[in-house]
Protein backbone atom coordinates (compact mmCIF):
# COMPACT_ATOMS: atom_id res chain seq x y z
CA UNK A 1 0.00 0.00 0.00
CA UNK A 2 2.80 2.32 0.88
CA UNK A 3 4.47 1.72 -2.01
CA UNK A 4 1.45 2.14 -4.44
CA UNK A 5 0.79 5.78 -2.36
CA UNK A 6 4.62 6.56 -3.36
CA UNK A 7 4.01 5.90 -6.93
CA UNK A 8 1.10 8.09 -6.73
CA UNK A 9 2.30 10.68 -5.58
CA UNK A 10 5.49 10.90 -7.80
CA UNK A 11 2.87 10.61 -10.53
CA UNK A 12 0.90 13.71 -9.56
CA UNK A 13 4.34 15.51 -8.71
CA UNK A 14 5.43 14.99 -12.44
CA UNK A 15 2.07 15.77 -13.77
CA UNK A 16 2.52 19.01 -11.71
CA UNK A 17 6.06 20.05 -12.90
CA UNK A 18 4.72 19.24 -16.50
CA UNK A 19 1.79 21.69 -16.00
CA UNK A 20 4.11 24.33 -14.16
CA UNK A 21 6.75 24.20 -17.31
CA UNK A 22 4.16 24.36 -20.40
CA UNK A 23 4.71 20.55 -21.22
CA UNK A 24 1.41 18.36 -22.58
CA UNK A 25 0.61 15.81 -19.29
CA UNK A 26 0.21 12.55 -20.97
CA UNK A 27 2.55 9.72 -22.36
CA UNK A 28 5.41 10.80 -24.38
CA UNK A 29 4.74 9.69 -27.84
CA UNK A 30 7.45 8.33 -30.20
CA UNK A 31 7.41 9.93 -33.48
CA UNK A 32 8.91 9.32 -36.99
CA UNK A 33 11.89 12.06 -36.64
CA UNK A 34 15.21 10.42 -36.66
CA UNK A 35 17.94 13.45 -37.15
CA UNK A 36 20.78 11.07 -36.67
CA UNK A 37 23.71 12.03 -39.02
CA UNK A 38 22.19 15.27 -40.11
CA UNK A 39 24.60 18.61 -40.53
CA UNK A 40 22.97 21.39 -39.18
CA UNK A 41 23.54 24.21 -41.33
CA UNK A 42 20.31 26.62 -41.77
CA UNK A 43 16.74 25.83 -40.26
CA UNK A 44 15.94 26.48 -43.65
CA UNK A 45 16.50 22.83 -44.66
CA UNK A 46 14.56 21.58 -41.41
CA UNK A 47 11.23 21.48 -41.02
CA UNK A 48 8.47 21.97 -38.63
CA UNK A 49 8.24 18.43 -36.98
CA UNK A 50 12.33 18.52 -37.19
CA UNK A 51 12.48 21.90 -35.12
CA UNK A 52 9.99 20.59 -32.36
CA UNK A 53 12.00 17.81 -32.38
CA UNK A 54 15.27 18.89 -31.31
CA UNK A 55 13.44 21.47 -28.68
CA UNK A 56 11.46 18.48 -26.84
CA UNK A 57 14.75 16.58 -26.52
CA UNK A 58 16.38 19.79 -25.42
CA UNK A 59 13.61 20.65 -23.10
CA UNK A 60 13.45 17.01 -21.94
CA UNK A 61 17.65 17.47 -20.83
CA UNK A 62 17.29 20.31 -19.51
CA UNK A 63 14.83 18.58 -17.29
CA UNK A 64 16.50 15.56 -16.39
CA UNK A 65 19.76 16.75 -15.95
CA UNK A 66 19.16 20.18 -14.19
CA UNK A 67 15.79 19.59 -12.70
CA UNK A 68 15.64 15.87 -11.37
CA UNK A 69 19.84 16.08 -10.94
CA UNK A 70 20.20 13.16 -13.36
CA UNK A 71 23.47 11.79 -14.70
CA UNK A 72 23.44 10.90 -18.74
CA UNK A 73 26.44 10.32 -20.13
CA UNK A 74 24.57 9.79 -23.83
CA UNK A 75 27.61 10.88 -25.74
CA UNK A 76 30.38 8.99 -23.76
CA UNK A 77 33.03 8.35 -26.03
CA UNK A 78 32.54 10.73 -28.75
CA UNK A 79 34.76 13.84 -29.56
CA UNK A 80 33.78 17.05 -30.70
CA UNK A 81 36.04 19.64 -32.91
CA UNK A 82 35.06 23.03 -32.57
CA UNK A 83 36.62 25.55 -34.83
CA UNK A 84 35.86 29.17 -34.02
CA UNK A 85 37.11 31.82 -36.35
CA UNK A 86 35.59 34.55 -34.77
CA UNK A 87 35.44 34.79 -30.67
CA UNK A 88 32.38 33.38 -28.79
CA UNK A 89 31.07 33.31 -24.88
CA UNK A 90 27.66 31.89 -25.46
CA UNK A 91 28.83 29.58 -28.21
CA UNK A 92 31.63 27.87 -26.52
CA UNK A 93 30.81 27.73 -23.36
CA UNK A 94 27.77 26.37 -24.12
CA UNK A 95 28.92 23.53 -26.50
CA UNK A 96 32.03 22.85 -24.43
CA UNK A 97 30.20 22.16 -21.20
CA UNK A 98 27.17 20.45 -22.76
CA UNK A 99 29.17 17.80 -24.60
CA UNK A 100 31.64 17.13 -21.64
CA UNK A 101 27.97 17.04 -19.36
CA UNK A 102 27.04 14.13 -21.80
CA UNK A 103 29.91 12.68 -21.34
CA UNK A 104 31.81 13.63 -24.64
CA UNK A 105 35.38 15.46 -24.88
CA UNK A 106 35.21 18.78 -26.65
CA UNK A 107 38.54 19.74 -28.15
CA UNK A 108 38.62 23.75 -28.85
CA UNK A 109 40.69 24.91 -32.34
CA UNK A 110 41.02 28.51 -32.73
CA UNK A 111 42.87 30.49 -35.30
CA UNK A 112 45.97 30.20 -34.30
CA UNK A 113 45.68 25.90 -33.82
CA UNK A 114 43.83 25.58 -37.58
CA UNK A 115 43.24 28.09 -40.39
CA UNK A 116 40.81 26.61 -43.03
CA UNK A 117 42.24 26.83 -46.27
CA UNK A 118 45.05 28.72 -45.74
CA UNK A 119 47.66 26.16 -44.33
CA UNK A 120 45.77 22.90 -45.32
CA UNK A 121 42.84 22.98 -47.68
CA UNK A 122 39.25 22.82 -46.47
CA UNK A 123 39.01 19.70 -48.12
CA UNK A 124 42.10 17.76 -46.72
CA UNK A 125 41.12 19.47 -43.56
CA UNK A 126 37.48 18.07 -43.61
CA UNK A 127 38.77 14.47 -44.02
CA UNK A 128 41.05 14.91 -41.44
CA UNK A 129 38.59 15.90 -39.00
CA UNK A 130 36.23 12.95 -40.42
CA UNK A 131 38.71 10.39 -38.89
CA UNK A 132 39.25 12.00 -35.45
CA UNK A 133 36.07 13.23 -34.12
CA UNK A 134 32.21 12.49 -34.12
CA UNK A 135 31.01 15.89 -35.14
CA UNK A 136 32.31 19.65 -35.93
CA UNK A 137 30.79 23.37 -35.01
CA UNK A 138 32.39 25.82 -36.86
CA UNK A 139 31.71 29.63 -36.02
CA UNK A 140 33.13 31.12 -38.96
CA UNK A 141 33.22 34.52 -41.12
CA UNK A 142 31.95 32.86 -44.13
CA UNK A 143 29.14 30.54 -44.74
CA UNK A 144 30.44 29.08 -47.90
CA UNK A 145 32.88 27.41 -45.35
CA UNK A 146 30.38 25.38 -43.89
CA UNK A 147 29.07 24.35 -47.11
CA UNK A 148 32.58 23.45 -48.18
CA UNK A 149 33.41 21.47 -44.75
CA UNK A 150 30.24 19.55 -45.13
CA UNK A 151 30.64 18.66 -48.42
CA UNK A 152 33.77 17.02 -47.56
CA UNK A 153 33.34 15.69 -43.93
CA UNK A 154 32.19 11.99 -43.80
CA UNK A 155 30.40 13.68 -40.40
CA UNK A 156 28.09 15.95 -39.71
CA UNK A 157 28.58 19.45 -39.63
CA UNK A 158 26.70 22.22 -37.04
CA UNK A 159 26.53 25.86 -37.76
CA UNK A 160 28.54 27.92 -34.54
CA UNK A 161 27.48 31.25 -36.58
CA UNK A 162 28.10 32.54 -40.13
CA UNK A 163 27.58 35.63 -42.06
CA UNK A 164 24.26 34.49 -43.73
CA UNK A 165 22.88 32.20 -40.16
CA UNK A 166 23.36 31.64 -37.12
CA UNK A 167 20.59 28.87 -36.19
CA UNK A 168 21.76 27.39 -33.04
CA UNK A 169 20.81 30.65 -31.33
CA UNK A 170 17.24 30.25 -32.56
CA UNK A 171 16.84 26.95 -30.87
CA UNK A 172 17.24 28.68 -27.38
CA UNK A 173 15.18 31.70 -28.68
CA UNK A 174 12.33 29.57 -29.31
CA UNK A 175 12.83 27.29 -26.14
CA UNK A 176 13.12 30.18 -23.93
CA UNK A 177 9.64 31.51 -25.51
CA UNK A 178 8.14 28.72 -24.93
CA UNK A 179 8.96 28.23 -21.38
CA UNK A 180 7.72 31.28 -20.78
CA UNK A 181 4.34 31.49 -22.86
CA UNK A 182 3.40 28.26 -22.80
CA UNK A 183 2.66 28.11 -27.11
CA UNK A 184 4.04 29.87 -30.06
CA UNK A 185 1.64 29.32 -32.52
CA UNK A 186 -0.31 32.51 -33.53
CA UNK A 187 2.03 35.07 -31.50
CA UNK A 188 4.23 38.09 -33.23
CA UNK A 189 7.97 38.44 -32.95
CA UNK A 190 9.43 42.32 -33.79
CA UNK A 191 13.22 42.32 -34.83
CA UNK A 192 14.36 45.75 -34.43
CA UNK A 193 17.78 46.54 -36.00
CA UNK A 194 20.36 45.23 -38.44
CA UNK A 195 19.16 42.56 -41.20
CA UNK A 196 21.83 39.89 -39.57
CA UNK A 197 22.62 36.53 -39.26
CA UNK A 198 20.28 35.90 -36.58
CA UNK A 199 16.96 37.87 -38.35
CA UNK A 200 18.00 35.49 -41.48
CA UNK A 201 17.73 32.18 -39.26
CA UNK A 202 14.31 33.44 -37.54
CA UNK A 203 13.02 34.57 -40.94
CA UNK A 204 14.10 30.44 -41.74
CA UNK A 205 11.99 28.96 -38.84
CA UNK A 206 9.19 31.28 -37.60
CA UNK A 207 6.69 30.56 -40.10
CA UNK A 208 7.08 27.05 -40.11
CA UNK A 209 5.83 27.30 -36.41
CA UNK A 210 2.69 29.45 -37.22
CA UNK A 211 4.59 32.44 -35.79
CA UNK A 212 4.07 35.99 -37.52
CA UNK A 213 7.43 38.22 -37.80
CA UNK A 214 7.61 41.71 -38.09
CA UNK A 215 10.86 43.48 -39.46
CA UNK A 216 12.43 47.38 -38.61
CA UNK A 217 15.63 47.85 -40.41
CA UNK A 218 17.01 51.30 -41.39
CA UNK A 219 17.50 51.62 -45.18
CA UNK A 220 20.63 49.57 -46.31
CA UNK A 221 20.36 47.32 -43.77
CA UNK A 222 17.47 45.13 -44.93
CA UNK A 223 17.85 41.49 -44.51
CA UNK A 224 19.48 39.86 -47.73
CA UNK A 225 17.38 39.50 -50.46
CA UNK A 226 17.64 35.94 -51.06
CA UNK A 227 16.42 35.40 -47.55
CA UNK A 228 14.07 37.39 -47.62
CA UNK A 229 12.59 35.90 -51.14
CA UNK A 230 12.01 32.28 -49.17
CA UNK A 231 10.81 33.93 -45.78
CA UNK A 232 8.05 35.41 -48.08
CA UNK A 233 7.65 32.05 -49.59
CA UNK A 234 7.35 30.28 -46.66
CA UNK A 235 4.91 33.21 -44.94
CA UNK A 236 2.20 32.56 -47.77
CA UNK A 237 3.08 28.00 -47.38
CA UNK A 238 2.22 28.65 -43.45
CA UNK A 239 -0.46 31.69 -43.58
CA UNK A 240 1.69 33.97 -41.22
CA UNK A 241 2.43 37.37 -42.00
CA UNK A 242 6.16 38.98 -42.78
CA UNK A 243 6.19 42.59 -42.76
CA UNK A 244 9.01 45.01 -43.52
CA UNK A 245 8.75 48.72 -42.13
CA UNK A 246 11.35 51.71 -40.64
CA UNK A 247 9.44 52.90 -37.95
CA UNK A 248 10.51 50.53 -34.52
CA UNK A 249 7.16 51.58 -32.59
CA UNK A 250 5.15 50.44 -35.71
CA UNK A 251 6.85 47.70 -35.66
CA UNK A 252 6.39 46.62 -32.51
CA UNK A 253 2.58 47.39 -32.15
CA UNK A 254 0.68 43.88 -30.98
CA UNK A 255 4.02 42.07 -31.01
CA UNK A 256 4.62 39.61 -28.41
CA UNK A 257 8.27 39.52 -28.36
CA UNK A 258 10.74 42.34 -29.18
CA UNK A 259 14.05 41.42 -30.77
CA UNK A 260 17.69 43.24 -30.99
CA UNK A 261 21.15 42.09 -31.73
CA UNK A 262 24.53 44.09 -31.96
CA UNK A 263 24.62 47.03 -34.68
CA UNK A 264 28.24 46.43 -34.99
CA UNK A 265 29.09 42.73 -35.09
CA UNK A 266 32.89 41.65 -35.83
CA UNK A 267 34.48 42.30 -38.87
CA UNK A 268 32.23 45.61 -38.78
CA UNK A 269 34.43 47.78 -36.80
CA UNK A 270 35.69 50.59 -39.00
CA UNK A 271 31.90 50.57 -39.58
CA UNK A 272 30.84 51.93 -36.37
CA UNK A 273 30.58 55.60 -36.47
CA UNK A 274 28.49 55.58 -39.60
CA UNK A 275 25.96 52.42 -37.99
CA UNK A 276 25.61 54.15 -34.79
CA UNK A 277 24.51 57.22 -36.64
CA UNK A 278 22.36 54.96 -39.18
CA UNK A 279 20.52 52.77 -36.33
CA UNK A 280 19.66 56.29 -34.33
CA UNK A 281 16.40 55.91 -33.46
CA UNK A 282 16.31 52.26 -33.18
CA UNK A 283 16.94 51.77 -29.26
CA UNK A 284 14.57 49.64 -27.90
CA UNK A 285 12.84 51.43 -24.53
CA UNK A 286 9.30 51.19 -22.98
CA UNK A 287 8.31 53.66 -25.34
CA UNK A 288 9.35 51.16 -28.26
CA UNK A 289 6.74 48.56 -26.61
CA UNK A 290 3.97 50.89 -25.68
CA UNK A 291 1.57 49.38 -28.21
CA UNK A 292 3.12 45.76 -28.02
CA UNK A 293 0.96 43.36 -26.75
CA UNK A 294 0.61 43.69 -22.56
CA UNK A 295 2.81 40.55 -22.55
CA UNK A 296 5.51 41.18 -24.61
CA UNK A 297 8.96 40.03 -23.77
CA UNK A 298 12.19 41.12 -25.05
CA UNK A 299 15.25 38.97 -26.46
CA UNK A 300 18.89 39.42 -26.70
CA UNK A 301 21.48 36.91 -27.97
CA UNK A 302 23.83 38.89 -26.18
CA UNK A 303 26.83 40.63 -25.80
CA UNK A 304 24.35 43.77 -25.68
CA UNK A 305 24.99 47.90 -26.43
CA UNK A 306 23.44 50.16 -23.96
CA UNK A 307 22.63 51.77 -27.40
CA UNK A 308 20.63 49.17 -28.55
CA UNK A 309 18.66 48.41 -25.79
CA UNK A 310 18.56 50.75 -22.46
CA UNK A 311 18.61 49.74 -19.03
CA UNK A 312 15.01 49.80 -18.44
CA UNK A 313 14.13 47.01 -20.97
CA UNK A 314 17.14 44.88 -20.49
CA UNK A 315 17.07 44.69 -17.22
CA UNK A 316 13.20 44.84 -16.41
CA UNK A 317 11.09 41.43 -15.75
CA UNK A 318 10.09 41.73 -19.26
CA UNK A 319 13.87 40.66 -20.49
CA UNK A 320 14.33 36.83 -20.51
CA UNK A 321 18.08 37.48 -22.36
CA UNK A 322 20.12 35.51 -19.46
CA UNK A 323 17.28 32.38 -19.62
CA UNK A 324 17.89 32.57 -23.15
CA UNK A 325 21.43 32.39 -22.69
CA UNK A 326 21.17 29.33 -20.35
CA UNK A 327 18.87 28.03 -23.16
CA UNK A 328 21.81 28.07 -25.29
CA UNK A 329 23.43 24.88 -23.59
CA UNK A 330 20.20 23.12 -23.39
CA UNK A 331 19.50 23.00 -26.90
CA UNK A 332 22.74 22.73 -27.96
CA UNK A 333 22.91 19.72 -26.18
CA UNK A 334 19.72 18.53 -27.32
CA UNK A 335 20.87 19.02 -30.99
CA UNK A 336 23.82 17.15 -30.77
CA UNK A 337 22.10 14.38 -29.03
CA UNK A 338 19.77 14.51 -32.06
CA UNK A 339 22.50 14.02 -34.59
CA UNK A 340 24.67 11.92 -32.42
CA UNK A 341 22.30 9.56 -30.94
CA UNK A 342 19.00 7.34 -31.27
CA UNK A 343 17.76 9.38 -27.74
CA UNK A 344 14.10 9.47 -27.28
CA UNK A 345 12.78 12.13 -24.76
CA UNK A 346 10.91 11.02 -21.42
CA UNK A 347 8.95 14.25 -20.90
CA UNK A 348 5.51 15.11 -22.89
CA UNK A 349 5.71 16.50 -25.92
CA UNK A 350 6.25 20.30 -25.92
CA UNK A 351 3.28 22.59 -27.16
CA UNK A 352 4.17 24.67 -29.56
Amino acid sequence: MFALKSRIYCSLKFAKFCQSRNFRVGKATLDSVNLKGRSFLTLKDYNAEEIKHILWVSADLKHRIKHRGEHLPLLQGKSIAMIFEKRSTRTRMSTETGFSLLGGHPCFLTPQDIHLGVNECTTDTARVLSGLADIVLARVYNHSSLEHLDKDTSIPVINGLSNLYHPIQILADLLTLQEHYGSLKGRTLTWIGDGNNVLHSFMMSLAKLGVSLKVATPKGYEPDATVTEEAQRLSKQFGTRLQFVSDPVEAARDSSVLVTDTWVSMGQEEEKKKRLKDFSGYQITMQTGSGAAPDWTFLHCLPRKPEEVDDEVFYSPRSLVFQEAENRKWTIMGLMVCILTDYRPQIPKLKL
